[in-house]
């Protein structure tokens, strides 16, 4: 009669850590995290790359000014319509409440 093994080793689909179980217990008795590549190859390339983050971030930050600079005319527009839509609509008298319905 063969022995069963009293442990064996899973693979996780997400991580691709090494889980290590205990076939009577069925519980993980070890685990081994996967090896992370490095990011960058070297330094150089990690400056390269935070260079190219600080530009984008300070053009976002450019563009969200330019917007805030506008936002007053844009609310201003938006108030406008509002109020000529408001005008157009007929009053219709007294708003049913929840509370009127039962």
């Amino acid at each position: 009669m063969a022995k069963k093994p009293s442990s064996f080793e899973v693979t996780c689909p997400c991580c691709s850590a090494v889980l290590k179980i205990d076939a009577e217990t069925r519980a993980v008795i070890a685990h081994t995290a996967p090896v992370k590549p490095k990011t960058f190859a070297d330094m150089e390339a990690a400056a390269k790359a935070m260079r190219e983050q600080d530009s984008r971030r300070e053009s976002i930050f450019q563009q969200s000014v330019e917007a805030q600079k506008h936002a007053s005319d844009l609310l201003e527009k938006k108030f406008q319509e509002a109020l000529k839509k408001a005008k157009e609509t007929p009053d219709t008298g007294k708003p049913i409440r929840d509370f009127d319905l039962d």
